[in-house]
């Protein structure tokens, strides 16, 4: 009785002659703005989750030693990306009429009171959605690219280059480069670059300053002797595998929401089809990943399955609402391919990559973002392939500076000693485990 008078309650409203009817809708204007704000900030907080996914899978990927340091680490560099797209990083990336060279940094604390009513009351806000639920869902995706570094270079790098990194990823690096596709820059005007959700705009920076880490970083102690690789065994394979299914979870939210619309049945429908495509991509990156390990290894190896999904998944990020779903599925099962090849690929060239983060972000990102091609007949191959080594090069050799500069300065790796120690001794002070460490009460 309760909903069938809800329901009515709703019929009611819809048709009230004092509130504007949107033409095809059948919603008033103020409803298709909250339905349009709602999904924002219900894909926010799923990207928002996904920090989590990042800490789980990373500290089930690094030894117990190392666990408390990746934990700090997740959590410093989401506030830090708070803070940094705040106050910069926001303004970078949709510029408008406050483009920050020619207004000399006139807007450096944007929307500091974000709106809070619809348009019927007069909002000074975006003609589709709050500006607040925009700023957020942004703001998540800015702090995800942060999360992909943070992975790849663990168990060796000190915690405050690392930090120091980091604000200058979220606050200028990323937000840059974003802007030529997402603030109407010149890879979206001038080359036609389709980038649906960022494969490229977020996967593959976060994968590009990563490797440019790493380079400078060097390997782990011991992962390269004598002309073999060394497995370096995680501390926690449910952990990690947790956080490879949070990650899953997420990226309804980060491709769902990307769709920047819900009020309208055709956008709610895209928004359902971006979903199924998100979950078939993954399906598709994981049996790819177990059938492969299985004919190379003779075993299914738990890790690259893990990591096949999350390929998969930065593989249709590009393009998730063309695809049918045999198409998403194979588009996700050759991201699971590439992941595969690629891991041992990179330790042949030396470059220690503790969760696989540059295989999957950057390898998977940059098939992703070519297979748009596929199934998106508005796109060219010259408008996909000119736009991913603009990016590419602009954020390898941005980061590859400051990571230089922080080099010389402060030094961003830890002593032989504090390696071989652990980094929760040396750089946090807090095991995660004691009853299992050598600072342990009972032993």
């Amino acid at each position: 009785m309760k909903r069938t008078l809800s329901i009515l309650a709703v019929l009611a409203l819809t048709a009230s002659p004092a509130l504007a009817q949107d033409a095809g809708t059948g919603l008033p204007a103020d409803g298709i703005w909250i339905l349009n704000t709602l999904l924002f900030l219900m894909g926010g907080f799923l990207v928002m989750f996904m920090a989590a996914g990042f800490c789980m899978l990373e500290v089930g990927l690094v030894r117990t030693k190392n666990v408390s340091m990746q934990c700090t680490k997740n959590v410093a560099l989401f506030a830090l990306a708070g803070v940094g797209y705040y106050l910069l990083g926001y303004t970078l990336m949709y510029p408008g009429d406050n483009w920050m060279v020619q207004g000399m940094m006139a807007n450096i604390a944007p929307f500091a009171q974000l709106e809070a009513v619809g348009l019927a009351d007069g909002a000074d806000a975006a003609d589709y959605a709050s500006t607040g639920s925009d700023f957020f869902f942004q703001l998540m995706f800015c702090a995800a690219t942060a999360s992909i570094v943070s992975g790849a270079l663990a168990e060796r790098i000190k915690l405050w280059p690392f930090l120091i990194f980091t604000f200058i990823l979220t606050a200028i690096i990323y937000p840059i480069q974003a802007s030529w596709k997402w603030g109407g820059g010149f890879l979206d005007a001038d080359y036609g670059f389709l980038d649906f959700a960022g494969s490229t705009v977020v996967h593959s920076v976060g994968g590009w300053a990563a490797l440019a880490g790493a380079l400078l970083l060097g390997p782990r102690m011991g992962k390269y002797k004598d002309g073999r690789v060394n497995p370096i065994p995680g501390s926690s394979m449910p952990l990690a595998t947790l956080g490879m299914f949070i990650l899953w979870l997420g990226w309804f939210g980060f491709n769902g929401g990307s769709q920047l619309a819900m009020g309208t049945l055709g956008d709610a429908g895209d928004v359902s089809r971006i979903f199924a495509n998100t979950n078939a991509a993954a399906a598709g990156g994981v049996l790819a990943a177990v059938l492969l390990t299985q004919v190379l290894y003779g075993k299914v190896d738990l890790t690259m399955v893990l990591n096949g999904a999350l390929a998969g998944l930065v593989s249709i990020t590009a393009e998730p609402l063309t695809p049918s779903l045999g198409a998403a599925t194979l588009i996700g099962a050759i991201g699971g391919v590439i992941v595969v090849f690629a891991v041992p690929f990179l330790d042949k060239l030396r470059i220690d990559d503790v969760v696989g983060a540059i295989p999957v972000h950057l390898f998977a990102g940059i098939w992703g973002t070519m297979a748009v091609l596929l199934t998106n007949s508005d796109a060219t191959l010259m408008g996909q392939v000119i736009p991913i080594v603009i990016v590419g090069v602009f954020t390898f050799v941005a980061s590859f500076v400051v990571w230089l500069i922080l080099k010389f300065t402060i030094g961003i790796r830890v002593t032989e000693d504090e390696e071989m120690m652990g980094l929760d001794a040396a750089e946090i002070g807090i095991e995660a485990y004691p009853e299992f460490g050598k600072g342990s009460q009972f032993m």
